[in-house]
């Protein structure tokens, strides 16, 4: 790839796990009533053919990972876990009282923070107290995301005889100098055991995730993680870009300088030649930074063209409404999204007071839910189209004009009524979606509020 590209594209964007992205919310349209009447509205025409979603964040951490952009809370005080999960619970039923129909539980996911911080007796507490009030979908998949250094074999069997059959482990790097620094010392004999007890008890998707870009790594580092990765052949890969942005998590991604994240070439080249390794060794891009072996589920569904991306990242079922529960969880009825108390005590305080606890949202309006669109075949199929009327929005003409350069750049392919992104614009996918971002466009913001698209 042209460094030039990477110099002339490597500016400040969005991941689009929704749009509008949060900081462009429109919280004066919002509130809990508008935010309930769209999960009515999304439930009813949903449930009983698809089924739900439900994301839960667990946010406790015994240690710091100073790499980490996710809302959680470090503590080593285990009695924190019940109030947590009775909270939880209350949450949920607040939720099924508002649907008074069953809910049809397609997808759950775990996450955090570090889900195997709870104990086994908690998390089957947990799930438990969910399904107790809902149906399980035929086709159902249920996640969670496993520290290798906590997670143990009764972690991943009671799970599985909960339904779960997809784990995902969260790797970075080998280098125990990357590890240092990013507070994450994890040997390569906990990644393989953990893999290795989920694929005796049964589990149908392993995943690892993989980051570059992190402080002191080098791309040697990065093709050393990924030979050590391969030996254990997970199913699906994340593959992603370290997103460095201490002015909003603080002290967190402030132990070490920044002048130790590596930068433009370097920082591209470990994603082409990592990318490289990948595809030689048997796996297919799916979607932005994922990666899947042929006979995963994420890879048929990539074919099928049947992707979904939400806050939960890439999915391999699509269900219109998402609900989070637990602290500074996101739901998205498809119509809205509304964000729940990041603060644990705010959060506990509203569900005593009966209240869901969400605190801020956003109301798609007609114009948001054809861009959501576009932005959303852009990053699952790399492609979209406005050959139906119902995806033709006034600027189009203007997004178009504004993308000719990145044709010239021979990132994409614009036909008479489709975008298609090239395989040398796969990794710019990012930068083609910010020319359709109508709302990032009218207020560009003064001060850096998103990580660097390369």
């Amino acid at each position: 790839m042209s460094m030039s590209l990477v110099q002339k594209y490597n500016v400040a964007g969005p991941r689009y796990t929704s749009y509008p992205t949060v900081p462009y919310w429109d919280e004066s349209t919002f509130s809990s009533v508008s935010w309930q009447d769209s999960v009515l509205r999304s439930f009813t025409e949903s449930n009983r053919a698809e089924g739900i979603s439900l994301y839960i964040h667990l946010p406790f951490c015994e240690s710091l990972c100073t790499f980490c952009g996710c809302h959680k809370k470090v503590t080593k005080r285990h009695e924190v876990e019940q109030p947590y999960i009775q909270a939880v619970l209350k949450e949920w039923s607040l939720y099924c009282a508002l649907l008074k129909e069953k809910p049809v539980i397609r997808e759950i996911h775990l996450g955090g923070g570090t889900p195997t911080f709870f104990s086994v007796e908690h998390l089957q507490q947990l799930i438990q107290g969910i399904l107790a009030s809902a149906d399980i979908a035929g086709t159902h998949e249920f996640s969670f995301e496993g520290h290798p250094n906590n997670t143990t074999r009764e972690h991943l069997q009671a799970l599985y005889d909960l339904g779960f059959r997809r784990v995902s482990y969260g790797v970075q790097d080998y280098n125990p100098d990357v590890q240092k620094a990013i507070h994450r010392i994890q040997p390569f004999e906990n990644v393989e055991r953990v893999t290795q007890w989920a694929r005796e008890i049964g589990y149908e998707s392993i995943s690892h995730d993989l980051v570059f870009g992190l402080p002191f790594q080098q791309l040697d580092d990065v093709l050393h993680t990924i030979e050590q990765t391969t030996r254990l052949m997970p199913d699906r890969l994340a593959f992603y870009s370290y997103a460095h942005v201490p002015w909003i998590k603080g002290n967190g991604q402030r132990g070490f300088k920044d002048q130790d994240v590596p930068k433009d070439d370097l920082k591209r080249q470990c994603y082409e030649e990592g990318k490289k390794k990948l595809l030689s060794c048997g796996y297919y891009e799916i979607g932005m930074d994922h990666f899947a072996l042929k006979e995963d589920a994420m890879y048929q569904s990539f074919q099928q063209g049947t992707l979904h991306r939400n806050f939960m990242g890439y999915t391999a079922s699509r269900t219109q409404l998402m609900i989070g529960l637990g602290a500074s969880s996101i739901s998205d009825s498809w119509y809205g999204f509304a964000q729940n108390e990041k603060n644990i005590d705010d959060y506990y305080a509203r569900l005593e007071r009966n209240e869901l606890p969400v605190f801020k949202g956003h109301v798609l309006n007609q114009e948001d839910l054809i861009i959501r669109r576009h932005i959303l075949n852009l990053m699952c199929g790399f492609k979209t189209s406005w050959q139906e009327s119902a995806m033709y929005f006034s600027e189009l003409p203007q997004v178009l004009e504004q993308l000719q350069e990145m044709q010239q750049d021979g990132l994409l392919e614009i036909t008479e009524q489709q975008i298609c992104v090239t395989e040398k614009g796969k990794a710019f996918v990012r930068n083609i979606c910010m020319a359709f971002d109508l709302r990032l466009k009218c207020r560009k913001p003064d001060n850096q509020i998103f990580s660097m698209t390369i």
